[in-house]
């Protein structure tokens, strides 16, 4: 699964914050990187560094195999506070969107039984 990171001009950070966000989302993922193409992340500071809660913006794209691409944002008082909690939503989203396609499959064969 590859995550990739992208940042407004005004989130300094560089390679060992795309490091950081990396690890954060990849372990959240982790159980569905076989199903996922790529993950794209960008980090923004809505106020620019003047402060103020909750102006940190991560928003996470992934692109899940055979199926359109899902969005999350996640607002926060710190880049990690927010891509850590876009990273959660995304993990939650993506195990409920699986799982009714995994069990809609499963309804569909053998008229609604599970195959043994």
């Amino acid at each position: 699964m590859q995550i990739r990171v992208s940042t407004n001009s005004s989130v300094q950070g560089g390679d060992e914050l795309s490091r950081k966000v990396e690890d954060t989302v990849g372990n959240a993922l982790l159980l569905y990187s076989d199903r996922i193409m790529g993950v794209e992340v960008h980090l923004s500071d809505e106020n620019a560094g003047k402060g103020g809660a909750s102006d940190k913006r991560c928003t996470i794209e992934a692109r899940i195999v055979g199926q359109h691409p899902v969005v999350v944002t996640h607002h926060g008082s710190s880049l990690e506070e927010a891509y850590g909690g876009a990273a959660h939503k995304m993990s939650h989203l993506i195990s409920n969107k699986l799982g009714r396609l995994d069990k809609h499959k499963g309804n569909t064969s053998m008229g609604g039984a599970e195959a043994t």
